[in-house]
């Protein structure tokens, strides 16, 4: 069992910064690439940014310049740093990850963090 827990979402003012966080543990023999969604209300899930086991990222156009994502591969965790940020940014943002255990490769999904940003 794999489970991937996601912290760091609050309030901030536009302009602000955030600092997400997501843990992976559990029967873990490798992770492979990890990456950020997020999902305002009444819109559908959207790509925010990805880092591949091999450290290279990917960033969506909207957060591009904006967001940086990170990886402790020591810790198993993953990070997603937002600057900048504006109303349009609020959403839950979601943390997903390929991750291999002894038997299985499968696609993980945290429960989500709420970022709201508003004055």
């Amino acid at each position: 069992q794999v489970q991937l827990v996601e912290s760091g979402g609050g309030l901030v003012q536009p302009g602000g910064s955030l600092r997400l966080s997501c843990v992976a543990s559990g029967s873990i023999a490798s992770i492979y690439d990890m990456g950020w969604y997020r999902q305002a209300a009444g819109k559908q899930r959207e790509w925010v940014a990805a880092i591949t086991f091999g450290g290279s990222t990917t960033y969506g156009d909207s957060v591009k310049g904006r967001f940086t994502i990170s990886r402790d591969y020591a810790k198993n965790t993953i990070y997603l740093q937002m600057n900048s940020l504006n109303p349009e940014d609020t959403a839950v943002y979601y943390c997903n990850a390929t991750v291999a255990t002894r038997t299985t490769t499968a696609d993980y999904w945290g429960q989500g963090t709420q970022v709201t940003v508003s004055s």
